[in-house]
């Protein structure tokens, strides 16, 4: 299986600019064993073929214990196939769940990157490679806007103080699309999610809105990716003034001094 030319372009073009890769890299893959990770550890092997830098692959999977039995042998398979150990660490997130009042899937990512960080640290890996797509970016920032009004979405690279870990996130200019593509045309089945909440979540609710409106907006995919941007903020309102700060103003354009104000004080 080889990537087609354009997603390796991709690729490639997400390691030189985000500079996420350097020499004697030893990089643990999060793999849950959906499309996107999947695809993740292959195109990574390729990379490894592909460029000077010579670099690790390590890949975990985390199980979540939200069922009795979670199976990892497809997982496993594939990954040895490609040359790279797989390992499995049971976290109970299920219970974390249940005792949290976050919500599910805010506790789950929680907890589901303090082990994989844990992993990380235990064998030495000083990146961790997840499966984030441009889609998942994308929404991430629409998300964002709609439910805290800010203009925010995760980095293609991030360096985790409290470990010492950088998080890479090599799929950053793929759609999600091509990766249903390739993986279908080449016959790769992925492992069913045991989330239990899976395709009910806000982000789904988030992609399928723009799904909604991308017919009559039919650049609105395009612009959001545009927007996320730094070099895209244009004309906005200033951080909202404290009353401290107003109170000079205030008192020399509404009221006297002596009168009583709710900025007096």
């Amino acid at each position: 299986m080889r990537l087609t030319q354009l997603m390796l372009s991709k690729l490639i073009r997400a390691a030189v600019e985000f500079e996420m890769l350097d020499e004697g890299d030893r990089i643990l893959l999060g793999v849950s064993g959906g499309k996107d990770s999947l695809f993740l550890t292959l195109a990574m092997s390729e990379l490894r073929s592909r460029v000077k830098k010579n670099f690790e692959l390590t890949a975990l999977t985390i199980d979540p214990m939200f069922r009795a039995e979670f199976d990892v042998d497809r997982i496993k398979k594939f990954c040895a196939e490609l040359g790279i150990d797989h390992h499995v660490r049971r976290t109970d997130i299920n219970g974390a769940i249940q005792s949290s009042k976050e919500s599910p899937c805010f506790t789950c990512s929680y907890f589901r990157r303090a082990a994989v960080n844990r992993f990380a640290t235990e064998i030495g890996a000083n990146k961790v490679a997840y499966a984030h797509h441009l889609d998942d970016a994308v929404e991430t920032f629409f998300m964002s806007l709609m439910s805290s009004g800010r203009l925010t979405t995760f980095l293609p690279k991030t360096f985790l103080d409290r470990t010492g870990v950088t998080v890479i996130r090599p799929l950053c200019y793929i759609r999600e699309s091509e990766i249903e593509s390739f993986m279908h045309e080449n016959g790769i089945e992925s492992v069913k999610s045991p989330c239990p909440i899976d395709g009910t979540t806000n982000r789904q609710s988030i992609k399928e809105l723009i799904a909604r409106l991308e017919p009559d907006y039919p650049d609105l995919f395009s612009h959001l990716a545009s927007a996320m941007r730094r070099s895209a903020i244009g004309d906005l309102w200033a951080a909202p003034k404290t009353r401290l700060e107003m109170r000079d103003e205030y008192f020399a354009t509404i009221a006297h001094k002596t009168v009583e104000t709710p900025l007096k004080k």
